[in-house]
């Protein structure tokens, strides 16, 4: 299977927007962990309607004017990790939730764990926004994008979580 990308500058560094059939599939860390998302063969297409629309409405939400992700996506992955995904898609700008809540949320209380994995292999960052999930605690734990990503957009969201610095 076939997968198009564009590279995106932002705050939190380079990402790498990729879309399948018109729909978003991933969105990459600079620094991305290998086989966290698995895709096929990515070929290189800036001029691709859906990752252009993507890249417009990022740029919208770093620069605080946008709240909310009108976008087409395209999870792939076990039907339980879908489940946690659309869960994520659920927590409000400007909230958090904990691993324990999102379990709870999908009906299956007692896979606290299996929720952190699950998020952790989160293919669509920021838009499908795991960022938004922390510690029972209320501490900031794991991020594909490294914390200080996650402190970034967490304090860009105003959950008073982070700070806008990296």
């Amino acid at each position: 299977m076939t997968y198009h990308y564009k590279l995106m500058p932002s705050p939190v560094g380079e990402l790498t927007l990729v879309a399948r059939d018109g729909k978003l599939s991933a969105i990459l860390w600079e620094v991305e962990r290998a086989n966290r998302v698995r895709l096929g063969e990515l070929i290189e297409a800036n001029d691709s309607p859906v990752l252009r629309e993507t890249e417009r409405q990022l740029k919208e939400y770093f620069a605080g004017t946008r709240n909310q992700f009108e976008l087409e996506l395209d999870f792939t992955g076990t039907d339980f990790q879908k489940q946690v995904w659309q869960a994520l898609l659920t927590i409000p700008f400007g909230e958090t939730r904990s691993y324990s809540q999102i379990a709870e949320q999908i009906g299956n209380p007692k896979a606290v764990r299996a929720v952190g994995a699950a998020n952790g292999r989160n293919p669509i960052s920021i838009i499908a926004p795991c960022h938004r999930v922390i510690g029972a605690s209320g501490g900031l734990t794991g991020f594909a994008g490294g914390l200080a990503a996650k402190q970034y957009l967490l304090a860009l969201e105003g959950t008073g979580q982070g700070e806008l610095a990296l």
